[in-house]
């Protein structure tokens, strides 16, 4: 199991999305092994909102991300919404803190203001398709390298726009030490010098203002998508150029969720085409208007989301499946994170999904099935709550999302008006109508209409009357349910009661047809 090898200090990491769009599953995922290995070291868990980027800020954003963090059971410590003693929170409200941080690395000379336009910009990689701002290339561009302290000044107090970038020596093997991939080495001259900083609308890019918060907020451990790989070498240059060696946090990678079929990263049009979600609630997109399915509204639980999400990636070493969220807790370590990607299996989501809806309480599994027997046009006041948690226990071990109930349950509060031709033409004969009015008979007669009771009583009279007990007992299901499948017979009859039974066989005589020649 990692340490936490930063002399010590309490452990504290952050989740830090940015307010653009949805929050992606492997975001949550993220956010999850957050939560983890915080709460295993007895840690503290930060929500930074990173919304530095104006152009891309999406309204509506900010609440999905909490709302979708509270929904999960993935409990925030400090945040916007929490508060603590190390805010603001939202990097767009930490102005001053980043200004104050840049002039730092101007008069340290680690950093230099550029002016070059993005015309200018363009014309430069039109001429070289592999340019970028580094060494060999800054010495051609406008910027307080290449020009007089008095033309700089002069330009910024005329309004001119500019940057400031980050000066990287070329040269030299940078070291990141990561807690799922070890040692990993960039050498520092395919790096270019990162905008850090820009004039327009005075904010800084995601590279100064994470490190900077890191560093102020005292986080111990980055915990992050493999995709930010690439940029930790520039992290780890920066926190040198800052002289903070020696609060640098540990760096953790997390492998990539891929697609479920094929190569690449789990992407939107991968749920779209194979139908499931990639966010964990509904979105509905305010510019286009779209919306985008949830596991929530998908009927999935929260815990079977985490279940799901913890094991693509990890593993606890040996082969326990079902663990709720303490258990993951107790368990998580980074020795057991893969380095390669892990496939989305969706199809495995489901079956979490399917084993902990089986260990709801009956009770609480009916009150979900409410909304869904309203959405069919059925009011379940009209039955009572006892009959609808009755009528779910018998079926609920055939269901994946409580929408299932109604396929399954439905025969309980709606009386069939049509019937299944297969199973008419398997179980249905010119002598059927008789049989079941003599059926009808047989249970007028019970007077404790319980399954165990009324059970024993009919199949003696099939058996005494010589008739096919296959088909008589089919025929009987298909009268009362519509089809040929259901739970057992005699439990689906001891809750419709005697009179709803014995008037469904009616109606079935004289509504079942023999299908023609």
């Amino acid at each position: 199991m990692a340490n936490n090898e930063n002399n010590q200090r309490p452990v504290r990491v952050r989740f830090a999305p940015s307010p653009t769009g949805p929050l992606h599953i492997g975001g949550v995922r993220t956010a999850l092994y957050n939560y983890l290995f915080a709460r295993q070291h007895g840690g503290t868990m930060i929500l930074r909102i990173e919304d530095t980027d104006s152009r891309r800020f999406v309204p509506g954003a900010e609440d999905y991300i909490n709302e979708s963090l509270a929904w999960l059971g993935i409990k925030i410590d400090e945040g916007v919404r929490e508060g603590g003693n190390y805010g603001p929170y939202k990097q767009s409200e930490r102005r001053d803190i980043y200004r104050e941080h840049v002039k730092m690395l101007l008069d340290a000379g680690k950093a230099y203001i550029a002016f070059d336009t993005p015309e200018e910009l363009e014309q430069a990689h039109a001429a070289n398709p592999n340019f970028q701002y580094d060494a060999s290339t800054r010495v051609n561009m406008r910027n307080s390298l290449t020009m007089s302290k008095e033309d700089v000044d002069a330009l910024i107090a005329a309004g001119e726009k500019y940057v400031v970038r980050f000066l990287i020596n070329p040269g030299r093997d940078v070291e990141v030490h990561d807690l799922i991939r070890g040692k990993v080495v960039i050498n520092s001259s395919i790096l270019d010098d990162k905008v850090l900083y820009k004039s327009s609308d005075d904010l800084p890019t995601y590279h100064l203002a994470n490190i900077v918060d890191d560093h102020l907020m005292e986080v111990t451990h980055v915990i992050r998508g493999e995709e930010w790989l690439p940029s930790s070498p520039l992290h780890v240059l920066l926190y040198e150029a800052f002289g903070w060696q020696d609060t640098m946090p540990q760096f953790v990678h997390l492998p990539l969720l891929l697609k479920p079929d094929g190569k690449g990263k789990l992407s939107k049009r991968d749920g779209d085409r194979l139908g499931f979600p990639v966010f964990p609630l509904e979105w509905h997109d305010p510019k286009s208007g779209e919306i985008s399915s949830g596991y929530r509204e998908s009927g999935y639980l929260p815990e079977a989301v985490i279940n799901f999400l913890a094991l693509l990636g990890w593993n606890p070493g040996d082969d326990t499946e079902i663990m709720s969220m303490d258990e993951l807790v107790s368990k998580f370590s980074f020795d057991r994170c893969a380095r390669a990607g892990a496939k989305f299996d969706f199809e495995k989501g489901k079956w979490f999904n399917r084993h902990y809806l089986q260990q709801l309480d009956d009770a609480v599994l009916a009150e979900k099935f409410v909304a869904v027997l309203r959405a069919h046009g059925v009011n379940p006041d009209d039955f009572g709550m006892e009959y609808v948690t009755r009528a779910v226990a018998m079926v609920k071990d055939r269901i994946s999302f409580v929408k299932d109930l109604w396929e399954q349950a439905k025969f309980f509060f709606v009386a069939p008006t049509e019937y299944e031709p297969k199973a008419v033409k398997k179980r249905w004969s010119e002598q059927m109508p008789q049989i079941m009015e003599e059926l009808i008979g047989v249970l007028q007669g019970i007077e404790d209409f319980s399954s165990s009771a009324a059970e024993p009583i009919v199949l003696g009279w099939i058996t005494e009357h010589g008739y096919h007990m296959g088909n008589v007992m089919n025929a009987f299901r298909l009268t009362v349910v519509g089809e040929c499948k259901g739970p057992h017979m005699f439990d689906i009859t001891e809750l419709m009661g005697k009179e709803e039974t014995i008037r469904r066989i009616k109606v079935g005589i004289e509504n079942i047809k023999l299908p023609e020649a």
